[in-house]
């Protein structure tokens, strides 16, 4: 039976909260491994005033978890690369100052410069009115606003786990209610996991819904990567089984669907939408590699979770936010009734719930970037890539 020390920082129910919280090796010795520590503060001052951040370092590997912004993951360090990118704002932001339904539903962005942020849980996508008809036959208009509420809710419950036996797992865990009379009442739970001395972080997500009636649910993980892995040259892989531009302008840059530009004053976003091969259970992996091919972002996920995987292009300026998105979901990024029509919104039962564990991984050699190349050109053995020149009327509305 595996040895654990918890601590509560927040718990509403109980009425606990904690504006600061510190453990580490010093205090929570694990054999001989690095130092590490877990620390959490209150942020003051600007957008920010208010918000809770919990900030991991395990020795090598670092990241700051936002209670406060649907248990995001603002930004990180690995042996000294930053990870994340940097907004055209002051952040993190605090919701309060967020209106969603700012410039025609998508005030959500003045909000927006976490490392990874979740977009869902009822909807994500473009903002817009979904029509559509429910199970007794009525029909419904609902005004929806861009990616979702649950990275404006904050976590009403929060953890911090030591695994006191090895691997020495240390965790962070939260719980965020998206819900309100005559909305779905979904929860998620989410849990950030890591051993000392490793590269790798583990995303652990349990949807929830509470509610009496079925419920849909979306779910998108925008994770954000700028400098030092996106520069001219990077390249984005993954074994590729689909893949459609979402939109004209997207098709635009189809033939260098794989490659980077630098910063461009003025560059028009660009989004491709992907299905992925997988092994025998379904696992697959997807990597950002910057031009010498010695730094690197993977994410690896299970397709039979996360069926759809986006990347998002906007190497605008370094003012304006130069990044890319590598985005794997239970749909894509396109408006909720087109996404429906194609069964691309799993719905819950009153008690259901969906679940997904996938991981980030920071490679910073060579030899790290060319093992995950291997893992892929593998993978991709079994089929050659489909790559639509044009938007497909699968994968995207505007095809």
């Amino acid at each position: 039976m595996k040895r654990y020390r918890t601590w509560i920082l927040t718990d509403i129910v109980n009425d606990v909260w904690l504006d600061s919280f510190v453990t580490s090796s010093d205090r929570v010795p694990l054999g001989a491994g690095p130092d590490w520590s877990i620390r959490k503060r209150t942020l003051r001052g600007g957008l920010r005033d208010g918000i809770d951040l919990i900030e991991v370092h395990n020795g090598a590997l670092s990241y700051a978890v936002l209670p406060t912004r649907g248990m995001g993951l603002w930004q990180g360090h690995y042996h000294g690369h930053f990870l994340g990118w940097k907004a055209p704002v002051h952040g993190p932001v605090h919701p309060k100052f967020v209106n969603s339904a700012d410039r025609g539903g998508i005030g959500w962005l003045t909000g927006f410069d976490e490392w990874l942020c979740r977009c869902g849980l009822a909807f994500n996508g473009p903002p817009g009115e979904d029509v559509y008809t429910d199970r007794q036959g009525k029909s419904h208009k609902d005004l929806i606003t861009v990616h979702g509420r649950i990275a404006n809710q904050p976590a009403y419950y929060v953890e911090v786990r030591v695994n006191l036996d090895p691997p020495f797992e240390l965790s962070v865990t939260g719980q965020v209610e998206e819900g309100g009379l005559f909305y779905p009442h979904l929860v998620l739970t989410a849990t950030y996991t890591t051993v000392p001395g490793s590269n790798r972080l583990v995303v652990h997500d349990r949807v929830e819904n509470r509610g009496a009636q079925p419920a849909e649910m979306m779910l998108l993980y925008h994770c954000n990567i700028g400098q030092p892995f996106l520069e001219a040259g990077s390249r984005v892989v993954a074994p590729v089984r689909e893949v459609s531009p979402i939109s004209p302008r997207a098709a635009e840059g189809i033939d260098t669907l794989e490659t980077y530009a630098g910063p461009v004053a003025g560059y028009a976003e660009q989004v491709y939408c992907y299905e992925l091969l997988g092994n025998a259970v379904g696992r697959t992996v997807a990597m950002l590699y910057n031009h010498a091919s010695d730094k690197a972002m993977v994410l690896r996920f299970n397709r039979q979770e996360l069926p759809c995987f986006t990347v998002w292009k906007n190497t605008a300026a370094l003012e304006d936010g130069y990044v890319t998105g590598l985005e794997p979901a239970t749909n894509f990024p396109n408006f909720k009734t087109f996404e429906r029509s194609q069964g691309r919104v799993p719905v819950l039962p009153p008690g259901g719930h969906w679940e997904t564990t996938w991981s980030i991984e920071v490679h910073d050699s060579a030899a790290g970037v060319s093992g995950v190349l291997k893992e892929i050109v593998s993978l991709q053995s079994q089929a050659k890539a489909v790559v639509h020149r044009q938007p497909h009327p699968r994968l995207s509305a505007a095809g």
